[in-house]
């Protein structure tokens, strides 16, 4: 019979540990960032380490004595080996010079144990199964994931290691703009991207307007230019239209066809050329969409993770984040809206991209005059306005006055047909600023004007 194999643990490791923090009083500094006390395999160990940092954190020294005192308080000496044994861990550690060595070791052999925790717990989710294999699938992931991020955290970095790192990427060998490793993703928008510097990693964009202003045609403008101009990949989450629909208004942008046209098949000659033309293009192109309706938060995570981990994205879209699901722990949309924000927050940082996220304003904004969208408008919507690196609002005043309205109450101005305001209302980093684009609703394009208002919006 084959003899049972030891989850992955090294005694002498854990031994020299504890005995290094009983015998250096700064010991204990160096590894109380890296171990935790369920990352020795011993029972005794664990006891002994939770003890150890305790007393630290209570400014009390950490000697064989007073951890002995402490370990006879709580009734726990006799289940580590009593005093002798503190002594003896003492004792045999001939320097304390290697003890991140040796936490090192410890912390290893936890992290194998804990994959093979969650190796478990994937089989028993694979056992019992569930009601969809993407659920499953992103329970699975989700507790992949977690290891890892038990691995990465970090704390204190010194500023000369964040400088070396930025002199060494960004002043010496400026990165170039190759598949997965874009600096940041350009809009196509001269002014917004010199507000910006163009969409940035790990950052949290939001796009808000009212219904009918041009949301998912602006989102996907950004992810047409990404993918054309800047040969990014971009993935799209399309909550609203189907997978179709995004293919048919990209081909408008690209082909500069009515996107009615293009969607009812009524193409001329000419621009049944141009379509086939801008398919082609477009088909080389590294955009990928999942049209999946009312998706759960942590299956968007999951999936882009998925996608992530075999095509490096640069750019990941969201529309709209109302269709979103969140958990189910909460009964409170307003709750379950924060829910989506912060995890979209959290998946740009994890992946290390800019995320950009379509929201509906509520019906505030129709209720006043002018009907300009406010950082304000979003306070209904959980915490957008917080979790956000930038806000940006879509403003068209031809959408709330006719040429007939306009010419009565504006009687000295042009009438704003096809002027988009883009405000930047929020930029955590930089400038706010207001600009001017030409929007051409039938081909749902977005162009460049020469007519840009900047300077802080408030």
């Amino acid at each position: 019979m084959a003899q049972e194999r030891q989850p992955p643990h090294d005694p002498q490791a854990e031994e020299a540990v504890l005995g290094a923090i009983m015998l250096d009083p700064d010991a204990i500094l160096r590894v109380i960032t890296l171990l935790k006390a369920e990352d020795f395999y011993s029972p005794a160990h664990q006891l002994i380490y939770q003890v150890c940092v305790d007393l630290y954190d209570r400014n009390e020294g950490v000697t064989p004595v007073t951890v002995a005192h402490e370990l006879n308080r709580r009734g726990k000496l006799s289940e580590v080996g009593g005093v002798a044994y503190l002594h003896r861990l003492v004792a045999a550690v001939p320097s304390t010079l290697h003890v991140e060595d040796y936490a090192q070791i410890v912390h290893r052999c936890a992290t194998y144990r804990r994959l093979l925790q969650a190796a478990a717990e994937i089989a028993a989710l694979a056992y019992e199964g569930g009601p969809s294999v993407d659920a499953v699938l992103a329970r699975a992931e989700q507790t992949l994931f977690s290891v890892r991020r038990a691995e990465t955290l970090t704390g204190f970095v010194h500023i000369r290691q964040i400088l070396e790192k930025y002199l060494e990427e960004a002043i010496l060998s400026p990165p170039t703009p190759t598949p997965g490793e874009l600096p940041h993703v350009l809009t196509g928008f001269v002014e917004i991207d010199k507000i910006l510097g163009g969409l940035q990693r790990s950052d949290l964009i939001i796009l808000a307007a009212r219904p009918g202003l041009g949301k998912s045609s602006f989102v996907l403008n950004i992810a047409h230019h990404a993918a054309m101009r800047q040969g990014a990949c971009v993935a799209i989450f399309s909550l609203e239209m189907s997978k179709e629909q995004i293919a048919h208004r990209l081909i408008a942008i690209e082909a500069g066809v009515d996107s009615q046209r293009v969607r009812l098949e009524q193409l001329s000659d000419a621009e049944r050329r141009r379509v086939m033309a801008a398919i082609g293009v477009l088909a080389e192109a590294r955009i990928y969409v999942d049209d999946t309706p009312m998706i759960p938060i942590i299956e968007i995570r999951s999936r882009a993770r998925r996608l992530h981990s075999e095509h490096p994205i640069d750019l990941l879209i969201v529309d709209y984040l109302q269709l979103a699901r969140g958990s189910g722990r909460t009964d409170n949309r307003v709750q379950e809206i924060s829910e989506i924000s912060q995890a979209l927050k959290g998946l740009a940082r994890e992946l290390n991209i800019p995320v950009l996220a379509v929201s509906q304003l509520s019906r505030a904004v129709e209720a006043r005059s002018p009907h300009i969208p406010m950082l304000s408008d979003l306070r209904e919507s959980g915490s957008l306005e917080q979790d956000a690196d930038v806000v940006m609002f879509i403003y068209r005043e031809d959408v709330y006055y006719t040429e007939k309205e306009w010419e009565r109450r504006f009687p000295n101005k042009p009438y704003p047909k096809g002027i988009a305001d883009i405000i930047i209302a929020k930029h955590r980093n930089g400038p706010t600023g207001q600009v001017s684009l030409l929007f051409f609703d039938r081909l749902t394009k977005f162009v460049n004007l020469e007519l840009t208002r900047g300077g802080p919006f408030n």
